[in-house]
């Protein structure tokens, strides 16, 4: 079984590799992940964020060459969300690009939502690094 899923990617008029590097740090999140992330800290060494769903916990891949960004979500509940993420390069710039995922019992209107989040979060880190 497979879920519905949605590419959704933007691009970024800067290098894959500032990109990667500014994305994969955690602390960064709150700047432009706002469907994620209103503050960040670690504790213990693992990342917990105050998100409009409440206390997450938030584990990033480890940094690599290949422009992977995903990482696991621990939602209040209990459950864990894997996001793919990954930045890959455009020519000078690069490209985002985030999948999302219909989890069981998630109704498309709540997908759409979802979706629209991921779009505004794209679009605030693009607007961010292309300062």
């Amino acid at each position: 079984m497979t879920f519905t899923s949605r590419h959704i990617s933007i691009s970024i008029n800067h290098p894959a590799e500032k990109v990667y590097e500014f994305v994969s740090n955690p602390e960064n999140l709150p700047i432009w992940a706002a469907g994620l992330s209103g503050s960040i800290q670690n504790i213990k060494g693992e990342w917990i964020a105050q998100s409009p769903m409440g206390r997450i916990l938030i584990k990033f891949a480890e940094r690599n060459a290949f422009g992977i960004l995903d990482h696991d979500v621990t939602l209040p509940s209990g459950e864990s969300v894997t996001n793919a993420m990954r930045v890959v390069p455009n020519n000078d710039g690069s490209e985002v690009v985030f999948t999302l995922y219909q989890r069981p019992g998630m109704s498309d209107e709540v997908f759409s939502e979802d979706a629209m989040a991921v779009k505004k979060d794209l679009k605030r880190l693009k607007t961010r690094l292309e300062k």
